[in-house]
Order: C-alpha cells, then structure tokens, then sequence
C-alpha cells in the first residue's frame, strides 16, 4: 500500500497508538469520524488525493474494531478511477468493508468486468482478488464466464492466470450452481500440461475441488497428475523459486495427491506403475532432518503419499515400509512428528495385513500413553484400541489400567470405555473379564457408565459357573475400607443374588454379608438405596435355617424406610416388609434372577455411535451447529401495524429449530400412554388469594370469574432487574397465548418462567380458571418435576390436554394428564427429564382446557433450562490453572468480546452468575476488576465435566467486557458461553403493565438500525 505522503493518514495513527486507554482512543475515533463524514458531505470539494486519504483512514478505524457505517459509495467510487492509487484504494477498501450481499456492490459489477477483460494487468490483477475475496452470487453469474476466459487465455501474463484460477476456484465453491464446469475436463487436462509451476499449482487447486464434486468427470486428467508428480520427483524442469529447501514445489506434489485420491482406483498398468515408483522415492527419501522447515515440508508430502498408498490398497511390501517408517516417527523427540506417526498409524490400521506389523511397535506406542502431551496420550490410546485383538487384549488392558492410575481426568471416561470395551471383545475368560471391570470401577468409578456394571450383572447372570467367583470378588472389594458408590451397586446386586453360594466359606455367612452391605448404606446416595433393600430381602430369603436376629434387623430397615419422601425407596421398603412376613411364599417372590435374553452389547453400540473427533473436526461441527440448530424461529405476537395475526400460532414456532442429525421421536404422549393418571385430591374451600400456590401443596382457591386483573409477581432478587430482557431476547423463546383465547393469563407469563428459571417452585401461569404451578427437584443430569393442575372454580374444567414439545437434547416423560379436573381440586402429574447433551433449546408445555364456552390453549416454557444441570464447585488455584492451560484453544476455550452489555457493578455481576449456580472463585485473578468462576454441568452424554469462566471487565466502559469460557467439550464450551452472554447483554423488550392483558401490548417500533436491535437479531 503506497501511502507515503499522506501526512493525515500518519498524524492519525501516531495519535492512535499514543492513546494511554481504550476511552482515549475512541475519543479521537470519533473525532476523526465525524471529521471524515463532515468532508464527505461535500464531496465535491475532494480532491482525489483527500477521498483516497480519508477512505484510507476508514479502513484503519474499521482494522481497530469500530463500526464505519459510511462513506461506502466513496470507497466503491474510486473503484472506477483512472489511476492506479485510487484504484487500488477502492478495491482493497471495498473488498474489506463490504459483504457479498451489499446492495453497493452491483453499482461495481460494470467497473470490475471492464477492468477485468481489459488490457492492464494491474487493473486485471486487483479486480481479481477483491471478486475471489467477496465470491458473491451476482459477481459469479456476472463474472465467472469472462473469469474462465482469462485463465484459458495464452496471451496473459501467468501472474494474472494465476489469480484467474484462484478466482474461479473460490466462485465455484461458494456458488457451485451458478458456475458453468461443463465440458471442462479437456480444459483442466490442457491446464495441467501448463510449465509454469505457478499457474499449475493454482489449477491443481481448482481440479481438486472439480473432483472433489464429480470425480467421473475428470478421467482424462489422472495421468496427467501422476506426470506432474513425476517430473516434481525427479526434480526435472523445476525453477529455483518453486524449490523449498531442497523439496520442489512441496505444496503441488501435496495438491496432486489430494486430487488422485478422490479417483477410485488407476485401471491403466504403466500408470500405476509410474505412480508407485513415484511414491516409492518419496517413501526412501523422507528422514527426519534438524532443519524445521524442511522437516515440515517433506513431512507434509509424505502423509499424502501414505493416504494415498492406503487409498490405492499398495502390495503388502510396501505398506510395510509404510508401517517402519511410521515406526521411526513415533520414536523421535519431536513431538509433533510423533503425533503425526501415531495419527496415522491409527489410519493404517484400516488396510488389511498390516495390523501384525503395527504389533511390532507395540512397547513404543504404550510408551507414548506417557507423553506430557495429552494430544499425543490420545492418538496412542486410539492407536492401542484399534490395533488390540485376541493376541494381544491382554496386555494392552492391563497396561490400560496402570495408566489409569496416572491418567488425566479428561481422558478418564473415554479410557475406561475403551478398557471395559477390550475387555468384553476379546476376553479369555469370563473370570478375567469380571476381574478387569471390578478394577476399572475401582479406580475409576467417577468416570463408569451404568452401561459397563450392567454388563457385568449380564454375564454373571447367564453363566451359573461364574457366579461364585463374581461374589467372592465383590465381597473383597467390599471388604475395602472406601469404595465407590458404584461398586456398592454392583456388589450388591451380586451378593443378593449369589451370596449362598459362598456361605460354606469362613466369613461369607448371610448374617456377615449382610453387614458388610449394612456399612456402606449411610454413605450412599438415594439411588444406590432401593439396590441395597433388593439385596436384604435377597439375603432373608435365602437364610436357611431362619436367622430371627438378622430377620428383626432387615424389618426395621424396611420399616425405617416405608416414610421415606423418595417414592422408590418407599415403595420397595412397603413391598419387601409386606412380602418377608409371607414365609414360605417368600422363596417363590424371590427367586433368581433369570437369565438376559442375548443382545448386541450396548458397550459396542455405544463405542460406534461415539465420534473422537480431531479439534478440527470438533470446530466444523460446532460452526456447523451456530449456523442450524441455534436459529431461532420466532413468530411475532402482532405485525408491525397492530393487527392481529391471521392464524394462531404453530408449536414449532415457540422452539429453535432441532438439530438436523437428531433422529430421536419425543412423542411423550405415546410414551406416556402406559402411565398412571395424574392424582386428583378435594380442597377445602378457601378465600381468595392472589398467590395460590405459593405453598405448592397448598389448598386452591375457589374463585369465580375476575373483577380485576391481579398484579404480576415482582422480582425476589433485586440483583437481577433487567435480567429478564436478556432473557426474553435470546435463547429463551417468548411464549404466546394463542389469539382465539378470550381468556387473558393473570400476571406477566414471562417473569414467572423467568422466576422459575432461578427457583425450584413457584406459579407457571395462572388465568381466571386454572393455575399450573411447578416443584422441581435436580439431580445431575436428571430432574423431577411436578405439574400442579388447579381448577379455581365450583364448575369442572374438561377436555384437559397437556402435551410436551421436547428439544433434541431433553428425553421428557409426561404422566397422563385426566381429561377433566374436579370443581377444587388439584392434579399432580409428575414429569421425568434427562439431560442427553448440552444445549440452551426449551422445552414447551402445549395446554389446552375447555371451561364453559371458553376453549383455551397456551403454550409454556418448561424451566429445564441449561443451568439446572450446573453444580457449582469451588476451585483452588491448584486445580484452576493445570486445568485452564491444558484446554488450549478453540473448540475447548473460546473467548469473545461483548459489546452492549448491561452496565452492573461487579458484586451485582456476581450475584447474577451466582443465581445461576455458576460459582465465583475469588483470588484466582490478580485483577480486582476481572472475575473467575466454575460450575460442572451434567449430562447423559459427557456425565460431570468441569466448566471454567474467565470474565475481564472495563471499569471505563461497564458496556463491554471480554469473556473467556473453557470445557472438554466443544458444544458445552459454546452453548455456556452464549448462556452467559444472553444474561449481561441488555436487549430491548416491550415495556411491561401489569395491570394490563397480554394482547393489549403492541410490539414497540425498534429501528432498523439500533445498534441494541442489531444485536438481539444477531444472538437470535
């Protein structure tokens, strides 16, 4: 860029970089812009040399991070410049500030063709790259044919031909329909015969995305690939330019191989022949070098020629060679040379008959389990899974479980999963495969699936032999003075089962076994509860002669538990209580187990189903995911002039739109067919109350048809005003009362979601007739909810429907709601939620009721929002910082600067992330104006995972803070991430009466360019 001489242009930057602070310098921003738009108003008063200036300085304002929201048609005007510094100004300028979709770029499209079709390389050369950058579909159906010419031509420069291709390369790929190929393979064949190796490294480009897209197409141009291949080999005709540290032209032998390999196979003999001898020179000319650069370059080319070996299915000698040299990599000190050796090895083993010679390499890959690199640790764990067989099983799970010791807790889960599914595959025996899972639930209890202990309970129970020592195993684990909770659970199904088995053994006796189970009953969980009475019943059962004193001990646990407040357990300790005064009947109710019906193992399912993606592909998926499954689909309650809209509104549009690869059906209805009905109980009559179910068991009201509207709920937490705009614009989706109702909701819908997104119970909604109020209760990644269905009135609502519009992340199972509700009575109907992944998506309740003539149906926001699967943890500076610098970068940590947030004092900041269990950690931050927070978040798919916060705030500006979020999981990481921004950003909402009804509140008339209004269209 020739600057020089815009004395302006530099005062202004020495200015910018002089400022002491951020206020500084938007200061004297905004004074330069207002000076720039001042001397666009009168441009006819601009020199050429002033519109280049200040167009130059908008560009820098724009490169510092501010909106330039002008003087667009200025930089598009000088496109059409005769000279050449103008020129260029307008098309760099252009190409910078302007989107494809920019309504200024058509006023261009003459300017750019003329110069593209023109006589002046420069001209041709600048037109070029700005149509390459912006590859729009106008500029591809209005430039791609005069594009395709010039890169065809014999008499342009290669210097233009070059940038013709890259050009065409970019327009097909963004606009594949609109660009003409047709007819093109004798081209690109007559392309690849080009010399310069400029213009046929920018073909080869081309042709690998041509191919890529119809590979029958381009037949014609596989041989001559393999001729560019050999002649870069032999090092024949290669200018010094294109030779890179002694490698010619690396980056096209690299592209040539990429291209054959999306053809199937080479049918032609001297062909494959020539490719071979080809592949065999780069295969004994790479060695690992002291130079970087040259190791990077012909490391690079040699990776390709592997994947293509492996593509082309080689002879058996020289995938061998593959396999040594392979071997060599992953035994050097260079750790990104060792990674790379791993990694494809690993792809290796996809070849048939290689998989024994990989078994050679065998002590070094387990030597690399115990790299510092956890990127390394993977790609061997990966490697040792993909290339254990019946051979070798027993080694590699073994030394799986010495590591486990010392494995870091983010490779736990997946290390445990792939021991356990080893161990399943290709187990000796059965006694050793028991021993091996015992193990892993030993060391690693935290991080085992209720799929592998099941597993185990599967095999111990279809083979009679196994079952004496599966007993006497979980007894000396038992034996242990602290034992994880799942191998309670375990254990204690076995011993219920198979404990008689060893009751001729010293210290096995059923009064023993009894007591070593009793020990571990005050420490465990709810869940682990109703296992233990199954195995004290189990072990009354098969006590023979009748033990009276264990007897009396076992009933005063059940009776114990018979008023306990969690329905499982009180069910089981009434049932078991009932039936042990049975006698003789008892050995009928309680007799073995029979056997599983043989199934696919759910281990191997699940190891299928489970992708362990490259941080590559993690970040493609998760672009992919910003850009479908968080579009919100959201249909406005009124039009812009206040009409009502022509037809009520839809369930889809209160949801976002679910991920496309979800396949699951969460029809609750269907599955809910088989429940009991909701519970139906008479109140007393009362006097009114404008907080029915403040108490949430309490007695409902009778209550006619209102006088007066009651007023909404205010807000318990006062640090947390506002929060509900941030709420009702983003991820949440604002619910609608259908406009057939005449019945209008008493109170404001949203503030009671809002309300309930904070608390475990309160008031849904409530309207003259009915009042639905929710208790929840949240464990990990599972939740219990209730739904209190009120009738207020003397008369019975019928017709009642409820109906559960699950995202793709909640599995969601609703009771059966009964078709009428009694004059003053309340219907609880229980819901389960499991939390399969994460996501910010909400759940609807579809509701419809029929009172009188008044047939009403409204649809609500059901709070198992992400923040209810949060557990807040307190984290030291030990914990904090090995685990904040070993999630490194993108898709793990992702960092954003929020503009527009909601100004706050940093206690009230504080409060609000509190409230959503997302717990400070004061002192982490030297920084007393930056915060630091943690919270594990749970789900069915990633179980407890760590979740860390990073918040830096401005005290100048409380409008904007940089916030940094880490995780090992990508979508955790994003989805938290835009949670957190969703709650500090202010986004404008309609103002809210009370007192008023839901459709007396138009939708406020926002401008189209209010920066809050951008936004909100933004995080929505």
């Amino acid at each position: 860029m020739a600057m020089h001489g815009m004395r302006g242009l530099s005062v202004f930057i020495s200015d910018i970089r002089n400022c002491q602070n951020k206020e500084q310098e938007r200061l004297r921003v905004d004074k330069e812009l207002g000076n720039v738009r001042t001397r666009f108003k009168n441009e006819k008063g601009l020199t050429p040399y002033e519109k280049k200036k200040y167009v130059w300085k908008m560009l820098y304002i724009y490169m510092l991070g501010y909106d330039v929201d002008f003087g667009h048609m200025e930089a598009v005007s000088l496109i059409s410049a005769p000279k050449y510094p103008e020129k260029q100004v307008g098309y760099i300028v252009t190409s910078s500030l302007l989107n494809e979709n920019h309504d200024f770029l058509r006023l261009a499209i003459n300017t750019v063709r003329n110069d593209i079709i023109g006589r002046n390389e420069t001209f041709q050369c600048l037109a070029l790259t700005m149509v390459g950058n912006i590859g729009g579909r106008e500029f591809a159906e209005s430039l791609a044919p005069d594009v395709q010419k010039l890169l065809l031509s014999s008499s342009c420069r290669p210097l233009v031909r070059k940038k013709a291709a890259l050009c065409l390369l970019r327009l097909f790929r963004k606009n594949p329909d609109v660009v003409n190929v047709d007819g093109w393979a004798d081209r690109m064949a007559q392309l690849l015969d080009e010399r310069d190796l400029g213009v046929l490294t920018s073909s080869v480009s081309l042709l690998v995305a041509l191919v890529s897209n119809n590979h029958e197409a381009y037949w014609t141009c596989l041989p001559k690939c393999v001729k560019i291949l050999e002649r870069l080999a032999r090092n024949q005709d290669v200018p010094q330019e294109y030779t890179y540290y002694g490698i010619p032209s690396p980056w096209l032998q690299v592209k040539t191989m990429r291209a054959l390999q999306y053809f199937p196979t080479i049918e032609d003999p001297n062909t494959r022949r020539t490719l071979f001898e080809v592949l065999q020179r780069i295969l004994m000319g790479t060695d690992v070098v002291k130079n970087v650069n040259k190791n990077n370059a012909s490391h690079a080319v040699l990776f390709e020629a592997l994947a293509l070996v492996m593509h082309l299915d080689a002879e058996k000698e020289m995938m061998s060679q593959c396999v040594a040299l392979l071997g060599k990599f992953i035994a050097v000190r260079e750790p990104n040379i060792r990674y790379l050796g791993l990694e494809n090895m690993t792809r290796m083993l996809m070849v048939a008959d290689v998989q024994e010679i990989i078994k050679r390499h065998q002590a070094q890959i387990i030597t690399s389990l115990k790299d510092p690199d956890i990127s390394i640790r993977r790609r061997a764990l990966d490697l040792l899974y993909g290339m254990c067989d019946v051979t070798n099983a027993k080694d590699i799970v073994e030394e799986l479980l010495q590591y486990l010791n010392s494995a870091d807790f983010a490779m736990r889960e997946e290390l445990s999963l792939k021991a356990a599914i080893l161990a399943e595959k290709f187990a000796p025996d059965l006694s050793w495969y028991v021993d091996v899972i015992l193990q892993l639930i030993d060391k690693a209890g935290d991080f085992i699936s209720d799929d592998i202990w099941f597993r185990v309970v599967h095999f111990v129970t279809n083979n009679d032999d196994l079952q004496p020592y599966a007993a006497a195993k979980a007894k000396e684990y038992l034996d242990k003075p602290a034992v994880h909770e799942k191998m309670v659970k375990v254990s204690a199904y076995i011993l219920g089962e198979y404990s008689h088995l060893l009751a001729q053994r010293p210290g096995c006796s059923p009064k023993e076994i009894f007591s070593i189970l009793h020990e571990k009953l005050p420490t465990v969980s709810t869940t682990t509860i109703p296992i233990l009475l199954s195995a004290y019943a189990k072990i009354l059962m098969h006590t023979q002669p009748p033990d009276q004193a264990l007897q009396n001990q076992i009933w005063a646990i059940f009776s114990k538990y018979e008023s306990c407040i969690e329905a499982e357990i009180q069910q089981r300790a009434v049932e078991y209580f009932a039936l042990c005064q049975k006698g003789a009947a008892l050995m009928d109710v309680f007799a073995e187990m029979p056997k599983f019906p043989e199934r696919q193992s759910s281990l191997i399912r699940k190891a299928e189903d489970v992708e362990l993606d490259t941080a590559e592909q993690s970040a493609i998926k998760l672009r992919a995911q910003q850009q479908t499954s968080n579009a919100l689909v959201v249909a406005d309650q009124y039009p812009a002039n206040g009409a009502p809209p022509p037809a009520p509104i839809g369930p889809l549009s209160l949801v976002k739109v679910p991920s496309m690869s979800s396949t699951e059906d969460h029809n609750s209805t269907d599955r809910a067919s088989s429940q009991e009905n909701g519970t139906l109980s008479k109140v007393d009559q009362q006097p009114p109350s404008a907080d029915l179910l403040s108490d949430i068991l309490g007695p409902l009201a009778i209550e006619g048809p209102p006088g007066s509207t009651v007023q909404s709920e205010h807000n318990a937490n006062s640090g947390l005003e506002g929060g509900l705009d941030a709420v009702d614009g983003s991820a949440i989706v604002p619910v609608e009362v259908e406009e057939t109702n005449t019945v209008q909701p008493i109170g404001n819908i949203a503030e009671r979601f809002h309300a309930l997104c904070l608390k475990d119970s309160g008031v849904l909604y409530e309207d003259p007739y009915i009042q639905i109020g929710i208790k929840a209760e949240w464990r990990a990644h599972h939740g219990r909810l209730v739904l209190f269905l009120g009738n207020k009135n003397t008369a019975p609502v019928i017709s009642v429907q409820a109906l559960i519009l699950p995202p793709a992340h909640l599995k969601m199972e609703l009771s059966l709601v009964p078709d009428t509700i009694p004059p003053r009575a309340q219907v609880q109907c229980p819901l389960e939620v499991v939390n399969l992944r994460p996501s910010r998506d909400v759940a609807v309740l579809d509701f419809s009721y029929k009172f009188g003539a008044n047939m009403v149906n409204v649809k609500l926001r059901i709070p198992a929002v992400l923040n209810k699967f949060f557990q807040p943890i307190s984290v030291s500076a030990e914990e904090f910082f090995p685990q904040w610098r070993s999630l490194s970068g993108p898709p793990l940590k992702l960092q954003e600067v929020v503009r527009g947030v909601r100004p706050m004092p940093l206690p009230e900041m504080t409060n609000l992330l509190n409230s959503f269990r997302i717990m400070i950690c004061p002192g982490l931050d030297p920084n007393p104006n930056n915060l630091v927070a943690s919270t594990t978040f749970y789900s069915e798919s990633t179980h407890a995972i760590l979740c860390l916060v990073r918040i830096e705030t401005d005290p100048a500006d409380r409008t904007q803070l940089r916030m940094t979020l880490a995780s090992g999981d990508p979508t955790l990481t994003f989805e938290l991430k835009e949670f957190i921004k969703e709650q500090l950003v202010s986004i404008p909402s309609a103002p809210r009466a009370p007192a008023a009804p839901l459709a007396a509140q138009p939708a406020p008339q926002i401008p189209a360019n209010d920066p809050a209004a951008l936004l909100a269209g933004l995080l929505s």
